[in-house]
């Protein structure tokens, strides 16, 4: 539970949210072991939490790697030690080592080429707010990545940013190790 300006705001419970994201809270602790709060929170909104899974499971041109390159950069930009904290377990889970995960967060990715033109891409976007500069966009082409690669960098930063957004809004208790800070 935290506070900001006078406004309190916590995770439900299982038994606060309704009969369909009760199910949707079974599904997650079955799979997950337990359902991350900022997804409890997203129970409080009777679609929401559908809605959200939907977006951030649907089909994507991007490898589940260059998936976390994105979150992890769109996270850092956005402030969201939450978000950070989750992407780097995932991140690590993807096989990126901690070193790994710390420098994409910083924006770039030394140790793969494609991959660092995709940090640079998605940190010049989330930076611009998809005013890209010509030559992240021109780096990312020549990696080798094609305009359905960028929709889909696009959608996995929208999907960021609502989570962080949240997260930044309420400030709710982080369930995850804690990332290390830049």
């Amino acid at each position: 539970m935290n506070t900001i300006t006078n406004r309190t705001f916590t995770v439900p419970t299982r038994e606060e949210v309704s009969s369909n994201n009760q199910s949707i809270f079974d599904n997650l602790k079955k799979g997950l072991g337990f359902v991350p709060n900022l997804y409890a929170y997203f129970g409080k909104n009777d679609t929401a939490l559908g809605d959200y899974l939907g977006f951030q499971n649907r089909k994507s041109t991007l490898k589940a790697k260059e998936r976390e390159v994105v979150n992890l950069v769109t996270s850092q930009i956005n402030g969201c030690l939450y978000c950070q904290s989750a992407h780097t377990v995932l991140g690590k889970m993807n096989g990126f080592t901690d070193e790994e995960v710390l420098e994409i967060r910083s924006g770039k990715a030394s140790f793969d080429q494609k991959l660092d033109a995709l940090a640079k891409f998605t940190a010049s976007v989330v930076e611009n707010r998809g005013r890209a500069s010509k030559s992240a966009v021109g780096a990312f082409f020549e990696a080798g990545y094609t305009e359905p690669n960028m929709i889909d960098v696009v959608i996995v930063v929208g999907d960021k940013i609502i989570s962080n957004y949240i997260h930044n809004l309420t400030q709710l208790e982080i369930d995850f190790p804690l990332a290390d800070t830049l």
